[in-house]
């Protein structure tokens, strides 16, 4: 009989470092796992590494999918064991595509952007990360979000004075790259985020929605989910948290879905969901 994951790994997404991950990586341990949050290439865990990416983000300027992913396999493929793979926003598309790519024992991906084949674009999301895609030179740059454009990408179920201190405490520098490498996709032949909806091998995964999520509504998780439970027999589950935004990594209540996704992953088979589940597979 396979022993349950005991170490799982976090992945943060854009505009966000590792430090991101801070509270749940505490609350995994003391329910007694092994967490690891690693960083893109260039991005240091901690708030040294934050502090540092936003001097001097030149390291970041040109990273892009398939380096992350080279990345975070490496360090996956050094665990005694497949572990429990999660990830936020674009981490959460890191999280599925090496699921995809038989790494882990189970992946959620929480308000993760699209792979390819997913081509809801919802107006919030358009607006969310139009700033940056507006200028084809970002492609070669770490770019930021003022504090207003993250209050409405991010924090917008948020007060200005809760949303500015999340600003100041985790907002980061992002290699732009990510982000027209993602949303150039459909139109990509051999794109780095193309997935294959019809794998009936890979690890059970669990897609996660806020339900006021304005750079990646429930839209966007709920046609991922729905490609994945019409193509493959492996077991797939959506659901959405009511009235939650983007930041749910630290938006209070944050508590809720942390302990959701992981009991989730220990027993994906079971089945059993909350009410405000989309659909199961």
């Amino acid at each position: 009989m396979t022993s349950a994951p005991d170490t799982i790994v976090l992945i943060h997404g854009l505009w966000m470092t590792p430090l991101a991950w801070e509270h749940w990586a505490a609350r995994y341990e003391e329910r007694g796992f092994t967490v690891l949050t690693p960083g893109y290439p260039g991005i240091e865990a901690g708030e040294a590494g934050l502090a540092a990416l936003r001097q001097d983000a030149s390291a970041i300027a040109r990273v892009g999918v398939r380096e992350v992913l080279d990345h975070l396999t490496e360090v996956i493929e050094e665990l005694d064991a497949p572990p429990i793979i999660m990830g936020h926003s674009f981490g959460g598309t890191f999280a599925q595509l090496l699921v995809g790519a038989g790494l882990g024992a189970a992946g959620v991906s929480i308000d993760g952007a699209a792979v390819k084949g997913v081509n809801a674009m919802p107006f919030s999301e358009l607006r969310s990360v139009l700033p940056v895609l507006k200028d084809p030179a970002n492609a070669h740059r770490a770019v930021s979000l003022t504090a207003e454009q993250f209050h409405y990408a991010f924090t917008n179920t948020l007060d200005e004075d809760a949303s500015r201190r999340a600003y100041d405490r985790y907002a980061a520098p992002t290699p732009a790259r990510i982000l027209f490498q993602g949303g150039l996709a459909a139109v990509t032949p051999h794109a780095t985020t193309t997935f294959d909806f019809a794998d009936g091998d890979r690890a059970p995964l669990l897609f996660v929605s806020g339900g006021s999520d304005h750079i990646l509504p429930p839209a966007v998780q709920r046609q991922n989910y729905e490609k994945n439970a019409k193509h493959s027999t492996a077991v797939t589950a959506h659901t959405v948290f009511a009235g939650r935004d983007h930041f749910t990594c630290g938006e209070p209540g944050w508590e809720a879905v942390a302990d959701f996704a992981l009991d989730w992953a220990l027993d994906p088979r079971a089945g059993v969901l909350d009410a405000t589940t989309d659909a199961t597979h």
